[in-house]
């Protein structure tokens, strides 16, 4: 965290440090797979998005419950009230916001293709007549689908990004679309099996969101 290093907050004139949303406790609802943002490591959940979460929580002195539920699955929990929040590497876009009201954003990222290490696939356009693997309700998942009557080819969509990277990997499908911070640390890793072969397109930015017009003290 920037400015005063490890365990102090940015300084931010929007960030009202002086009124914290004291002795309350917020579910707040979050992705499975999604590391370096949210995953499990030794059986706890941890991440990028659940230590900024904790460190909020902690200096702002209320408690949260953290529910790991699947992105999809966390959108949906937000909008018919079962959590308060969401923090799982959410991109802001204008057709979230219709939804969701943002925080500040806090992370740049963007959607890059992978294919699996042994594919000749080196451009959109060599997906024609193919299909490619996404996750429900990701910007991954909606670029994909702007691309596919351009290119000609189909989109697969699953619930968690291991089965998306699983599908590329034993070849059901021929590429998969996903955030390239997370593909960028899963191949790092040797958690996922694929290879980059695009510049990721620099068009999403994620945020913390809470039901539109509500919740407003915890934003």
């Amino acid at each position: 965290l920037e400015d005063g290093g490890p365990g102090t907050l940015p300084t931010n004139p929007n960030f009202a440090v002086d009124t914290p949303v004291e002795n309350g406790t917020f579910i707040i609802a979050t992705d499975t797979t999604f590391a370096p943002f949210e995953y499990q490591e030794g059986g706890e959940l941890v991440g990028i998005d659940i230590d900024l979460l904790r460190a909020i929580a902690a200096n702002q002195g209320f408690e949260v419950q953290i529910q790991p539920l699947g992105f999809d699955a966390a959108l949906q929990a937000v909008q018919s009230g079962q959590a308060d929040g969401v923090i799982a590497g959410m991109g802001i876009t204008d057709e979230r916001r219709e939804v969701f009201d943002f925080s500040d954003p806090y992370f740049d990222s963007g959607i890059q293709m992978a294919v699996a290490v042994d594919s000749d696939i080196a451009s959109y356009a060599d997906l024609a007549g193919k299909t490619v693997a996404v996750k429900t309700g990701t910007t991954g998942a909606a670029f994909a689908e702007e691309l596919a009557a351009e290119h000609g080819f189909s989109v697969n969509a699953f619930a968690d990004s291991a089965d998306m990277v699983n599908d590329v990997a034993t070849g059901n499908s021929a590429a998969a679309f996903e955030d390239s911070p997370v593909l960028q640390f899963g191949i790092a890793s040797g958690n996922v099996p694929l290879k980059t072969v695009t510049d990721p397109e620099p068009n999403a930015q994620y945020g913390f969101a809470v039901l539109k017009g509500q919740n407003a003290e915890l934003l």
